[in-house]
């Protein structure tokens, strides 16, 4: 099959999706498919390397294009050579480093306009999109790597005749912290867009029961594929470290629960009289993270436990491997309902037992894989007592660390992963000449 994945970059840090798709695409390539992945927004931001042939596939919708086009109808008629300067990699690198680029209120605008495409002034887009789609030879399938694309459905199936396929990531997080009107039309226009994608994935059962819940979908609407990882270079360590360590790695946000880990971790040396144990905090940072960041330091200061607290941001994959296989336990106090944790894969991949809290995906992915245990959501006491309890028991630890990674193995790889896809798009019908 010729497989098109259209993929919204970052431009400067890790995302989730982004490096889902490309595992996922090379997989099918080795299977002897032929895909592509084209950029949407930014650059796509991976910590391994990409699927061959990426740098010839332009970036689409470049974040400073379509800014530009909401705001002004100038730009909606600007010269294409115009357009492909302003689309420059390095430009949107330096662009996505730099600034948010939007505001709160223009994210709403965006994410409005996108989800109706078709009918808003960012039209210019789409059709260089359709065109360039086209040229390179109608794909069998055209998979879109968020449901907030989703208003790009209609017109893909009009033009290409080719089946449509929208994946779940988390997509509510991020339409819930959009401002009114924007919020509700948005979820409107996705309920309105769905029924256009001849098939929805979702990473997860628990975010596909959410998720049909909150759209009105009927029951089975959504097939789970759950995200898998490369195993390249992924091994426990030998020897667990000394002295023992508590591990974080997700992006240093309220939303992924890092105040909560930091108020468990003091409450494990301060009140529970752990005098040894360390707090290593990695993941992205971006510019708009730093003032939140710098509050979780002064916190830390306040309490004198600096020297047992340290901070990696931005790591590469090898130094993020490293930095996993350095650790004795592994938690992400999430607040919101994950679609998936691919970090909670990572962790165990290196045979670190996890504990994470009892909502959204992760009871699902522990129950699968054995591999950590879960406590109370957004309660403090619960992690560092879970936490005291497996420090003192290196028995069960090693128990959970072996299972943790035969569980990955068995079901969460980026092979697995390929292979239930491919199966679900075997059964899809033939694109329309």
């Amino acid at each position: 099959m010729k497989i098109v994945f259209l993929s919204p970059g970052t431009g400067s840090y890790y995302c989730g999706a982004c490096m889902r798709d490309n595992a996922m695409a090379r997989e099918l390539m080795r299977s002897g498919h032929d895909v592509t992945i084209a950029p949407m927004y930014l650059p796509l931001t991976l910590d391994e390397a990409a699927i061959e042939g990426h740098d010839k596939v332009p970036i689409f919708f470049g974040g400073i294009n379509v800014y530009l086009q909401q705001k002004m109808a100038f730009f909606r008629k600007t010269p294409r050579i115009f357009d492909r300067l302003l689309n420059s990699s390095r430009l949107l690198r330096w662009a996505a480093r730099h600034s948010h680029m939007t505001s709160a209120r223009e994210h709403g605008e965006m994410t409005r306009a996108m989800l109706n495409v078709g009918t808003s002034p960012l039209r210019k887009e789409l059709d260089k999109l359709l065109e360039w789609l086209e040229k390179i030879g109608r794909p069998d399938v055209v998979c879109l790597s968020t449901a907030l694309l989703a208003g790009l459905a209609p017109e893909l199936k009009r033009r290409l005749g080719a089946p449509v396929v929208v994946f779940f990531q988390g997509e509510d997080t991020f339409l819930e912290s959009l401002p009114q009107p924007y919020r509700a039309d948005s979820w409107m226009s996705l309920v309105q867009q769905l029924p256009h994608a001849d098939l929805l994935i979702s990473p997860s059962r628990s975010y596909a029961d959410f998720m049909r819940g909150r759209l009105g979908l009927e029951r089975g609407r959504i097939e789970v594929v759950h995200n898998g990882i490369a195993l390249d270079g992924y091994q426990p360590a030998e020897q667990p470290p000394s002295p023992p360590t508590i591990g974080y790695l997700a992006r240093m946000t309220r939303e992924k629960g890092l105040y909560i880990l930091l108020e468990a971790f003091f409450m494990l040396a301060l009140e529970l009289g752990d005098t040894v144990t360390r707090l290593r905090i990695a993941g992205t940072a971006t510019a708009g993270d730093e003032p939140f960041i710098n509050q979780m330091k002064q916190r830390i200061a306040n309490v004198k436990l600096e020297s047992r607290v340290d901070w990696l941001p931005n790591i590469t994959r090898e130094e993020k491997i490293e930095f996993l296989r350095g650790l004795t336990l592994f938690s992400v106090p999430v607040t919101y309902p994950e679609a998936f944790g691919l970090y909670v894969i990572e962790a165990m991949a290196c045979g670190v037992p996890v504990v994470q809290p009892e909502a959204a995906s992760f009871p699902e992915i522990i129950a699968a894989t054995g591999g950590g245990v879960c406590v109370r959501p957004r309660h403090v006491a619960s992690f560092a007592l879970a936490w005291r309890d497996l420090l003192a028991d290196p028995a069960r630890r090693n128990e959970m660390g072996r299972a943790g990674r035969l569980g990955v193995e068995k079901r969460f790889t980026a092979r697995t992963m390929a292979a239930q896809f491919d199966l679900l798009a075997s059964r899809l019908p033939r694109p329309r000449n």
